[in-house]
């Protein structure tokens, strides 16, 4: 295959092809050369291809493209093209590739539509500044299709759609987005171009394939097999590893390994958002030589600030979770460091794929406990990546005493540490590989001082098991402060407030009632209910129009003048329809008597 520029040059545009040369693209990759001129050519595509491989430039030269062929130029507020993914931080790198692009190209405006600020400024900036290409999360631009405002309506402004990429499908149907989706391709027109991009083909991407493109091309790039190597899902140019530790030394392994690579750039992954700030904040604190920088899921704001950051870095850690795992290209990543295995096979696979990107060479190193050493043979066959041991450091210095000096210290770290410790823990018991990930082999003692506690917290998954090899801190909890003076002021009064509230002389509590009397009563009061409902419409039924109180008796009149009153009430709303039937039982209740 002819994976030169020049051998596309007769499908594009002079222009574009002055862009890409001037953005000093010379040699296209195989994805873009098999998928560009499909696209080209209206058709939708379907597309497979390995992390890494120069998905973003196969769609958005196609865009640019399509576009400047319309007969009619895009107006200001006329949407041309959409590109949705499912992360942040990867459509804000798509955004720069575009951005790059349309520098050439002042006919077009693009916006990037993600959340982390409010909708009303993605509608500010469209109603000011227009969108042609909008690149797009599916949450954030449902909610946009589903606002309709006098200057902004985004059903109307998509009308004049040319083409729908969906980047990393199977990402956007695993994140749970198929809701979205679904309401965003309804109000898209159908005669489009659609374009699917994916580093594996699951069903849910089959079914999308099938509900959304027409007789689409399907493309597979897949790694050039070496002779003696299998047929591996990692670029051939990223060399795998993995070392054994106990949970109480694979921090200290960590601190180790990071000292040895502080002047490179490194992707270090955690299972949860609890162990990335936790972690992350003592790595800050005993690694002063190192740029240490955290981003995970739950963080709102922040999050697009540390990624344009660690990616503009020469050298530098980020700590993160799995958010971090697909599709971001992040320059010169010479390190990817798994300190937890992922929850999936094929999230292994994605988390190593950050590094050796595009011909570049890269390592990945997967750490494990001794129980799940069958892991790496798992890996080699499931996912067909052969992974080499790398020793243990003999000269690491535990890591223990440090931690749990941090918490002594500063009871943020203290707190951040539980609950890293029990989202760890949970964690584990959900692992998709339970085989391998066995709750019951946990040290749960080593693993407590793995994470630097000062005493092991309550929690369900340890009633009744036995912590041993683990000494809790003689200290007093309550005392441990906070560094932060605003926090720990306000922690004190709390706890004058809880001390207050303990002195006082407690109110006995109501005696507890056994769920069978508390079902027989209410059945009881339901039945006196419905007799009561019952003979009132039979007294209203069988009472003549004009009777005297003598005849019928001066009780049953006024039993009826009383329950007239209170269906009078009901209807003016002086009562609620509670204690319209309470009374009812109440009068039901004295007639008996």
């Amino acid at each position: 295959m002819d994976c030169t520029w020049d051998s596309v040059a007769s499908l594009l545009n002079t222009s574009t092809l002055n862009a890409v040369r001037e953005l000093c693209f010379t040699q296209m990759t195989p994805v873009q050369a098999a998928c560009i001129p499909h696209f080209l050519k209206n058709k939708d595509v379907a597309v497979e291809a390995v992390t890494g491989s120069g998905k973003t430039l196969a769609f958005v030269i196609p865009i640019i493209e399509i576009l400047l062929r319309r007969e009619t130029p895009l107006k200001k507020h006329e949407v041309g093209a959409i590109i949705l993914t499912p992360t942040r931080e990867l459509a804000f790198q798509i955004s720069e590739v575009v951005t790059h692009f349309l520098k050439h190209f002042s006919q077009f405006s693009a916006l990037l539509i993600i959340g982390g600020s409010s909708p009303q400024q993605d509608i500010a900036k469209f109603v000011n500044n227009g969108g042609n290409i909008l690149i797009a999360t599916p949450g954030r631009l449902e909610d946009l299709f589903n606002r309709k405002q006098a200057n902004f309506n985004m059903s109307a402004s998509v009308k004049a759609l040319e083409i729908l990429v969906l980047d990393e499908a199977d990402r956007l149907l695993e994140m749970g987005f198929e809701a979205s989706i679904n309401t965003v391709l309804g109000n898209l027109p159908k005669l489009r171009r659609t374009g699917l991009f994916s580093a594996t083909q699951t069903d849910e991407v089959e079914n999308l394939i099938r509900a959304g493109l027409r007789n689409p091309m399907r493309i597979t790039v897949k790694e050039k097999k070496q002779a003696t190597e299998a047929d591996q899902r990692t670029p051939a140019s990223l060399k795998n590893y993995y070392m054994i530790a106990d949970a109480d030394e694979k921090f200290s392994q960590l601190l180790r390994f990071l000292r040895d690579h502080y002047q490179e750039k490194l992707l270090l992954f955690f299972s949860t958002c609890a162990c990335v700030d936790y972690f992350s904040r003592c790595l800050q604190a005993i690694l002063k030589k190192m740029t240490v920088l955290a981003i995970h899921s739950k963080m709102k704001q922040k999050r697009n600030k540390v990624f344009e950051t660690f990616r503009s870095m020469s050298s530098g850690l980020l700590v993160c979770t799995d958010v971090m795992a697909r599709g971001v290209d992040i320059p010169d990543v010479q390190w990817v460091i798994q300190y937890d295995p992922p929850s999936s096979a094929s999230a292994f696979v994605h988390r190593c794929g950050r590094t050796a990107r595009i011909g570049n060479t890269g390592n990945a190193l997967v750490m494990l406990l001794p129980a799940e050493d069958t892991y790496v043979e798992f890996i080699k066959i499931n996912q067909k990546v052969p992974l080499s041991e790398m020793d243990k450091y003999s000269d690491a210095e535990s890591a223990a005493e440090r931690l749990k000096s941090l918490a002594l210290k500063d009871r943020d770290f203290f707190e951040k540490g539980v609950r890293a410790f029990v989202s760890f823990i949970q964690s584990y018991s959900k692992h998709e590989c339970n085989m391998i990930f066995r709750l019951k082999d946990l040290d749960y003692g080593k693993l407590a001082t793995g994470f630097g506690l000062l005493r092991i917290p309550k929690m369900p998954e340890l009633r009744g098991k036995t912590v041993g090899s683990f000494t809790p801190a003689d200290v007093d909890f309550d005392a441990i402060p906070f560094k932060d003076k605003t926090r720990e002021q306000q922690r004190v009064l709390k706890l004058q407030s809880a001390e207050n509230k303990k002195s006082k002389p407690m109110a006995r509590p109501p005696r507890s009632e056994a769920w069978s009397r508390k079902k027989e009563k209410k059945q009881k009061k339901q039945t006196r209910k419905e007799k009561k409902m019952m003979k009132s419409k039979n007294s209203c039924k069988e009472m003549p129009l004009k009777r005297s109180r003598e005849e019928d008796g001066e009780d049953e009149w006024d039993e009826l003048e009383k329950d007239i009153r209170l269906i009078k009430k009901l209807k003016k709303g002086k009562i609620s329809q509670d204690q319209f039937e309470e009374q009812f039982i109440i009068e039901h209740d004295k007639e008996s008597s």
